[in-house]
């Protein structure tokens, strides 16, 4: 990690981090409501990042949540987290982690065992009025699209949401025509479903999503099945719904190489705990906790590290992006020649 940022710490997850949470500094400069799995290396700036951290507006959290399936496997174990408003949040873990299961919680479709869901700051009540609710504020798009989509064209599955909402024709109709424009599949309203490729399905099951205008986006595995090119098309997709709508996105993933390039923010899950939380860049100055959780360094940091631990170059384990890569690169070039 760069000179000076913060290491992270996880109380009750030890051997990940170097340097501990300090709560007696936080709560004397006013942070007293923090949670104790802050970003806090007990530098300087621990009043800041604590602070900044307490001042986030969350719009959904998950607060000591825990789930079993019938047969007896724990799916999630005490879980808490928190996605802030307006952000992409990335969920990592491989297959198993629990990162499917959350998501369903956080929409209402599973009900936890114990714990809560917070949404936009009141707690999800899991009545019929409750749900309803919540499933028009917290939208989430599954893997695979046929699992979604099941109208004879496009129009009419984009449509389904506010159909069912009631909401009057020519409501449904302005809101169909935007999420259509807004994710690029317009010219394919009158197809039939059965005829679109993956990527394009996975887009029409975005735009039915959409046009119930959810505070908050969840996706599970947005880019599982795309080609490179439809990875970065889905990508820029929802980092235009951040930026333009200020729309909070969720996405759980195991590709390794779009984080850095697209959460603002994720978490670590295996086993059904959170193990990491922080940006991209501390949670990929630890390799061996994404090692140790049977994932991989994004490529450009697994350079940097090789060049680190290979060659003997002073490189920044933050370095995730081709760009970060490139900075490294040329700072050290500049350093050598001086």
């Amino acid at each position: 990690m760069a000179k000076g940022r913060p290491y992270l710490y996880r109380p009750g997850v030890p051997g990940l981090y170097r340097q501990p949470y300090h709560p007696e500094r936080c709560l004397s400069s006013g942070v007293g409501a923090a949670p104790p799995h802050r970003i806090c290396g007990g530098g300087a700036d621990c009043h800041l990042v604590c602070r900044r951290e307490a001042a986030a507006v969350k719009a959904i959290q998950a607060e000591d949540l825990c789930y079993t399936y019938e047969d007896g496997t724990v799916a999630l174990d005490h879980i808490t987290f928190a996605a802030e408003k307006g952000k992409v949040t990335g969920i990592l873990g491989a297959n198993g982690a629990g990162k499917s299961t959350l998501f369903l919680s956080l929409n209402g479709v599973l009900t936890p065992k114990s714990g809560k869901v917070v949404l936009g700051g009141q707690p999800v009540r899991y009545d019929k009025k409750g749900l309803l609710e919540l499933r028009r504020r917290v939208g989430i798009v599954f893997q695979d699209p046929d699992d979604q989509l099941f109208s004879a064209d496009v129009y009419r599955d984009v449509s389904f949401g506010g159909v069912n909402l009631g909401l009057p024709a020519e409501e449904v109709h302005r809101r169909v025509e935007a999420a259509l424009d807004r994710t690029g599949v317009s010219h394919l309203r009158d197809k039939p479903t059965h005829a679109l490729s993956y990527g394009q399905k996975k887009r029409v099951a975005i735009a039915g999503v959409l046009v119930m205008e959810p505070e908050v986006l969840i996706l599970d595995e947005p880019t599982a099945g795309l080609d490179p090119q439809g990875v970065s098309d889905i990508m820029k997709l929802l980092a235009r719904l951040r930026d333009e709508l200020g729309m909070t996105v969720l996405i759980a993933t195991h590709d390794m190489d779009i984080v850095p390039l697209y959460c603002d923010y994720a978490y670590l899950l295996g086993g059904g705990k959170v193990l990491l939380e922080g940006t991209p860049e501390q949670l990929f100055a630890d390799p061996a906790a994404l090692r140790a959780n049977h994932l991989r360094l994004p490529r450009i940091a697994h350079l940097m590290e090789v060049l680190r631990e290979v060659d003997g170059l002073d490189t920044d384990r933050s370095a995730a992006t081709i760009g970060a890569a490139r900075r490294e690169i040329l700072r050290m070039l500049k350093e050598e020649n001086q």
